[in-house]
C-alpha cells in the first residue's frame, strides 16, 4: 500500500486515518480493541483523535478516547508503528475553546499520560479561540517541540485569515509551521474548503485530511428520506442532505458503486483520494463491515467518467 508524506516532514501514512472519536462513545473498550486490531492488521498505521473525545459522554473533560488508545497501544507494544495525530484547544464540559500556551501546555500532558507515550506525532489546533495571538499558540508548540513531547503540528478548525497569519508567524519568528489541514469537506460540502482552504494547501504544501468524508453517514446511502433518520443516532445531523443536490449526489453513488461492484462510501472516500493535496480522509468505523468499506477506499481507481459524474451531481 502507497504511504502519503505529510507536509514535509517524515511521518508516512497509509492513506485512510482512522477516526477515534467512537472509542468510548459509541464503543466500548473490548470493541475498540477489536476495530484497531483489524485496522492496524491490514496495513494502516494512522489514527486521529482529540483530547476532547468524548466529553459529551459525561459532561465533563472527556480523554475517553485518548486512553482507549493509550491501553491498546501499550498491551500491542506497538507505538512505534503508530503514526499517532491528537488536538488541543477545543471546548468540553469545563472550558471554552481555548489556545493559549497555558492552555497547549497543560493539555499536551494530560493526553500524553492518557495515550500513555512520550510523544505524539502530529499535535493539532483542534479549534482557535480567535484572540490568543497566533504567535503565542506557535510558541507552545515550540516548546513542545525542542522537549520531544510533539514531533510536527497541525491545524483543523482555523479560519483562513488566521491560518495565513499563522504562517507569517511562523516565518518572522522562526516558529514551527503547520504540516497539515483537517477541514470538513466531503461530496455534499465542497464549497468552504475548495473555495477557501484549498489554494492555502496549495500555498503551503499542506497535506489533507478531510473530516467528516462520510457525511455522518449519508454518503453511505443508507439515509434516502425522513422516515430512514431513525436508522442511527447521527440520523438528525444528516438530514440537511435530503434535498436536490443531496439526493442528486447518492444517485451518482449508485451508479459509480455498481459500475465498480463496491459501495457508496468506498466510492465516497476514493472520489476524496483522487482530488489534490488530500492525503488520507478520516474515516470511523463500529463494526467489521464498515471496516471493510474502508479498506476498499484505496484500491478502488475512479476514472474520468466516475469523477466527472460525481463532480456535476455535487457541484
Amino acid at each position: 500500500m502507497k504511504r502519503i508524506q505529510i507536509g514535509t516532514t517524515d511521518l508516512n501514512v497509509a492513506p485512510i486515518n482512522l477516526g477515534g472519536n467512537v472509542f468510548g462513545w459509541t464503543l466500548d473498550e473490548k470493541k475498540s480493541f477489536e476495530i484497531l486490531d483489524a485496522f492496524v492488521n491490514h496495513g494502516f498505521n494512522f489514527i486521529d483523535t482529540a483530547d476532547m473525545y468524548s466529553y459529551w459522554v459525561d459532561g465533563k473533560e472527556g480523554g475517553q478516547s485518548e486512553t482507549i488508545l493509550g491501553k491498546w497501544m501499550k498491551s500491542r507494544g506497538n507505538r512505534d508503528q503508530i503514526i499517532m495525530a491528537t488536538k488541543v484547544g477545543g471546548e468540553n464540559g469545563l472550558h471554552p475553546v481555548d489556545t493559549s500556551k497555558k492552555h497547549i501546555l497543560e493539555g499536551v500532558d494530560k493526553s500524553l499520560k492518557r495515550l500513555q507515550t512520550d510523544y505524539i506525532d502530529l499535535y493539532y489546533t483542534h479549534f482557535d479561540d480567535e484572540k490568543t495571538p497566533v504567535e503565542e499558540t506557535l510558541e507552545a508548540y515550540d516548546e513542545l517541540i525542542k522537549a520531544g513531547k510533539v514531533r510536527y503540528i497541525a491545524a483543523s478548525n482555523i479560519s483562513p485569515e488566521r491560518l495565513e497569519a499563522s504562517f507569517a508567524a511562523s516565518e518572522k519568528y522562526n516558529l514551527p509551521k503547520y504540516q497539515a489541514l483537517q477541514p470538513h469537506y466531503n461530496l455534499v460540502e465542497r464549497e468552504g474548503y475548495e473555495s477557501k482552504y484549498a489554494p492555502l494547501a496549495e500555498k503551503y504544501d499542506l497535506t489533507v485530511f478531510p473530516y467528516w468524508s462520510l457525511a455522518a453517514g449519508f454518503l453511505t446511502g443508507k439515509y434516502r428520506s425522513e422516515e430512514d433518520l431513525n436508522k442511527s443516532v447521527r440520523g438528525d445531523s444528516v438530514k440537511k442532505y435530503l434535498d436536490k443536490k443531496g439526493l442528486a449526489v447518492l444517485k451518482a453513488l449508485d451508479q459509480v458503486s455498481e459500475k465498480h461492484n463496491t459501495s457508496q462510501a468506498t466510492v465516497s472516500l476514493a472520489w476524496l483520494m483522487a482530488q489534490p493535496h488530500i492525503g488520507a480522509p478520516i474515516a470511523s468505523a463500529t463494526s467489521e463491515k464498515q471496516l471493510k468499506t474502508i479498506f476498499e477506499a484505496p484500491k478502488l481507481t475512479l476514472d474520468k467518467e466516475d469523477l466527472d459524474a460525481l463532480d456535476k451531481a455535487s457541484k
